[in-house]
């Protein structure tokens, strides 16, 4: 009887143990779900710096011998802040007959800070060189505010203005260094993912004399060849209008279709 009391307790004993023990031990974990292979991998954040450069060559013979060569460039720094750095320079050249008839070489820099949802401030350098309209060169710094009217994905349009001051250089006179007001236009659209229109207009007025301004107006198309690539057309219109000599042109009109490689 005491051998079976003893047998009865050392087996309870040991089932309390085993129950002990089991009730210790943690439940493993579920392993984890193998990712979706079908999930979009997140977007790389937009480059600081994009930009452009076009080249375009025209020729014809015949009845008469027309060369003519147009260079551009642009470049945007946006690090999507409150600050946009843009630099662009236009190089235009032509010969007729074995005669040069066009050598013009434009270029901008220009630095914006937005300050509200539609308005900014801008400092830029204007630099123009014109041999045909004697122009030997002409430097134009001016600061100024301006105003987003439009400013949608489709379609932008601003407008601004500025005070600085000019130094011109021509070729049978002294460099001139005058006070300017400056104006601006600027427009585009896009027509569809590969196509899209542009349009801008500038001007520049001396304190000195009004009546002497320089005004630049263009308006172009492009359209997508591959994601690098596009074509574009555009007519550039330059009118200064008091010319050093009552012999120059004020007018200089260019018609210009060019290839675009896009960074």
């Amino acid at each position: 009887m005491r051998y079976s009391l003893r047998l009865a307790i050392l087996l309870l004993l040991l089932l309390l143990c085993s129950s002990t023990a089991s009730f210790a031990q943690a439940p493993a974990p579920a392993p984890a779900p193998p990712p979706c292979p079908c999930a979009p991998a997140p977007p790389p954040p937009p480059p600081v710096w994009t930009g452009s450069a076009s080249a375009g060559l025209g020729l014809t013979s015949g009845n008469s011998d027309t060369k003519n060569l147009n260079l551009s460039f642009e470049a945007v720094r946006d690090p999507k802040t409150k600050n946009v750095f843009k630099l662009s320079a236009l190089y235009l050249w032509s010969e007729q007959e074995g005669q040069e008839s066009a050598n013009r070489l434009a270029a901008l820099v220009r630095d914006e800070y937005t300050f509200a949802p539609r308005g900014f401030l801008f400092g830029q350098v204007q630099y123009l060189r014109d041999p045909f309209k004697e122009i030997s060169y002409l430097v134009a710094p001016t600061v100024g505010a301006g105003f987003k009217l439009v400013d949608t994905d489709p379609t932008k349009l601003s407008v601004d203005a500025g005070v600085g001051g000019s130094w011109e250089k021509d070729d049978s006179l002294d460099v001139d260094f005058s006070g300017v007001v400056s104006g601006g236009e600027r427009f585009s659209h896009k027509l569809s993912e590969n196509a899209s229109v542009t349009q801008s207009a500038t001007a520049l007025w001396k304190m000195a004399d009004f009546g002497d301004a320089l005004y630049v107006v263009g308006a172009g198309v492009s359209a997508s060849l591959t994601t690098r690539t596009a074509v574009k057309f555009e007519v550039l219109d330059t009118y200064k209008s008091k010319p050093v000599s009552a012999g120059i042109v004020k007018n200089d009109v260019a018609v210009l279709a060019s290839l675009v490689y896009k960074f």
